[in-house]
């Protein structure tokens, strides 16, 4: 198990809204503006090889957007270069962290300042969802996906660990940055999976008037 303390307390952060990454989940990323291309190059020379995945917000008044207070980091893991120059990345997802500072500097990316306290649950082992019922949430999910003209293999969401499930499902449904970014704070797996019925339930009420596809 990973510590805290393991962690860098200074990491490269890509600001994507609707791009959600969650502890133990892989989010494969393409790569093409020259800033990201920097960070990655940077990022391969470091030993951790971590970037943060976190949402951007908007503020009144038109001012620029800022970050989230929490985001995820992810340990990159795979990558291929095109014949242009662009990357096409995965991100496996280490631990949510917490934004203390934007840190002032010449790289043309955003870095931060972070600290990792109080996700001790993302360093540990696969989490399991007890109170989890199965046949109920895909009957569910079978209706949303319907309704959304969505396809999937259910054999192999039927087979699934409940942690691969539920975040595989959080990272990738229609959903706005807002939401993501409540799916992404749930403290729990079990809490997670609460969140996701609650917007899945809202959204076949017609809660959601246009898909939002990462």
């Amino acid at each position: 198990m990973k510590r805290p303390a393991d962690l860098p307390t200074t990491i490269p952060v890509f600001p994507l809204p609707g791009a959600l990454l969650l502890p133990r989940a892989r989010l494969p990323l393409h790569i093409f503006e020259p800033r990201y291309l920097a960070m990655l190059d940077d990022t391969m020379k470091t030993r951790h090889r971590l970037i943060g995945m976190i949402q951007p917000r908007d503020v009144p008044d038109g001012q620029e957007k800022r970050l989230h207070s929490i985001g995820c980091a992810g340990r990159l893991t795979a990558f291929s270069e095109t014949e242009d120059g662009r990357y096409m990345i995965t991100l496996s997802g280490v631990s949510r962290f917490r934004v203390l500072r934007e840190v002032e500097g010449f790289t043309p990316y955003i870095r931060c300042d972070v600290a990792w306290d109080g996700f001790s649950r993302d360093l540990g082992n696969t989490e399991h969802d007890t109170e989890f019922d199965r046949d109920h949430f895909l009957d569910l999910l079978s209706r949303f996906f319907e309704e959304r003209q969505l396809s999937t293999d259910w054999d192999s969401l039927k087979q699934a660990e409940d942690e691969l499930l539920i975040n595989s499902l959080s990272m990738l449904c229609p959903f706005d940055p807002e939401d993501k970014q409540a799916l992404l704070e749930a403290p729990s797996l079990s809490t997670r999976r609460e969140t996701l019925v609650t917007l899945i339930e809202f959204a076949l009420r017609g809660g959601m008037n246009e898909d939002v596809m990462q």
